[in-house]
């Protein structure tokens, strides 16, 4: 099949969506399909093969999102050319309307995976009483662009759920985005390699790791984890938090450590390359999450496929993916992170259990997985497609 993945968020950004749209592209490749991605400008790349991008600006609210045209005549006729099969939207916005556009034009099927619960991020665009106006808005909006596609992929049943509760009556498929666990395995990485980098941040070999990966926005709830902090380096002084990400919070999350008088204990990296974030998986010694927002959390996932403890705050999303105590730990209140942070970094048996457990169970979700799940919908969409021509036909 010829594919068209229209996305405004794409490399050079960093996020959950970026990461899901690259290793569909690469599964799909893998599997004999032509691909290419429509997306957003950016500064900071040039002219790539595969690629086609569109003119954009900044995000005036998110300066280091970008949002880009509705419409390109230049780039409709390049897709004119590509002789397109399907149509893949991963956003509701620009780009993703240009898709909807392209699909029209072009009478071809659009499929849509539905990445982001939107009522979880409208504190970026409204304050206060506005923000039950906007949310329901953003349910609106997001039943509307649903509705009439050939047919929606989401990440968990949280987002199916979610989606049914907006209005949304349609056939929905769950397919969680999956994960390359190669580049993740502990088997790729030399001792002496993780020591020294962890050196590089004053991080001896002998003081246990708290690790969180991941952008530093409000919605990843970070404060939790630099909170229970205060409490674990009463039991364990040596502790560290390394929090490798950045993000519009960093410096609210900066002046909190200080607050608790906690800068000894936690260390921020900054972003790190897609291609390096293998090694911080290794240098920790408990990953931890403690976001509601996520739509499926592919970082604990790829701690799991990098054999390191998983830790996660309850929420919907991770019926699936984490069993309390037999493959990773789940809190439900905030003052409960820390005793369960000293449980698992002090209980070596059980982790070892738990670690071995989640590796184990990974296998669903892995790339190869995702890709082939998501070509059988595709399939399935140009055979209702091939019958629909026929019946216009007769």
């Amino acid at each position: 099949m010829n594919i068209g993945i229209f996305t405004d968020a794409f490399y050079p950004q960093v996020s959950g969506v970026v990461t899901s749209t690259l290793i569909l592209k690469n599964e799909l490749i893998r599997l004999g399909h032509n691909v290419t991605i429509i997306t957003v400008a950016h500064p900071d790349v040039d002219e790539e093969e595969g690629i086609m991008r569109l003119p954009s600006i900044p995000f005036f609210l998110l300066p280091s999102q970008r949002v880009g045209m509705i419409y390109s005549r230049k780039i409709m006729i390049k897709i004119k050319k590509l002789d397109l099969d399907i149509i893949h939207t991963q956003t509701e916005f620009s780009i993703g309307i240009f898709g909807r556009i392209v699909a029209k034009k072009l009478d071809i099927p659009v499929v849509h995976t539905y990445h982001t619960m939107y009522e979880d991020y409208i504190h970026y665009v409204s304050r206060g009483i506005m923000l039950k106006p906007a949310s329901q808005f953003a349910k609106k909006v997001s039943k509307l662009y649903c509705r009439d596609c050939s047919a929606i992929i989401v990440p968990t049943m949280k987002v199916k759920d979610a989606l049914h509760e907006y209005g949304l009556t349609r056939h929905i498929d769950v397919i969680p985005t999956g994960v390359d666990i190669e580049p993740f395995e502990r088997s790729n990485y030399d001792e002496d390699l993780i020591k020294d980098e962890k050196k590089s941040f004053g991080i001896n070999e002998t003081e246990p790791v708290v690790l969180f990966i991941g952008r530093l926005a409000k919605e990843k709830s970070v404060d939790v984890i630099i909170n229970s902090m205060k409490e674990l380096i009463v039991k364990i002084p040596n502790c560290k938090l390394l929090v490798v990400g950045d993000g519009p919070e960093r410096e609210n999350l900066e002046a909190l450590v200080l607050e608790l008088d906690i800068e000894k204990s936690v260390v921020f990296t900054g972003e790190k390359p897609w291609s390096k974030i293998g090694r911080y998986y290794q240098m920790g010694d408990v990953f931890v999450g403690a976001s509601l927002t996520e739509t499926q959390g592919l970082t604990f996932t790829e701690a799991m496929a990098a054999q390191i403890p998983v830790v996660a705050k309850y929420d919907k999303n991770l019926d699936d993916l984490i069993q309390d105590k037999t493959n990773g730990r789940i809190f439900y209140n905030d003052e409960d992170l820390a005793g369960i942070l000293y449980e698992v970094l002090m209980d070596k048996e059980e982790c070892a259990t738990m670690v071995k457990n989640a590796y184990n169970a990974i296998e669903p979700l892995s790339s190869k997985c995702f890709g082939e799940n998501v070509e059988k919908v595709y399939m399935e969409v140009e055979r209702q497609n091939y019958m629909l021509q026929n019946q216009r036909v007769t």
